[in-house]
């Protein structure tokens, strides 16, 4: 029988690595002047633009991150 209380910690791991990969994304992503490639009143628009990217960018390294972290705990049965 699968114990499903081993997901619990991994799926926390998951979430905050995300969220915490997704807000440096959109602190990273605040250095870039955008202004000169959208159209002139798109406040909205802009700001959606940003979120998309931040959260595509985010996802992107915190799965990196957290395949990296699974590999890397693999590892050692590689020697069994």
């Amino acid at each position: 029988m699968l114990v499903i209380t081993e997901y619990g910690p991994q799926a926390i791991l998951s979430i905050l690595s995300h969220l915490v990969f997704i807000a440096v994304s959109w602190w990273a992503l605040m250095a870039i002047n955008f202004e000169k490639f959208l159209r002139p009143n798109r406040v909205f628009q802009a700001r959606l633009l940003y979120i998309l990217l931040s959260i595509a960018i985010g996802s992107i390294v915190s799965n990196f991150f957290l395949d990296y972290l699974a590999w890397s705990q693999q590892l050692p049965l590689l020697l069994e």
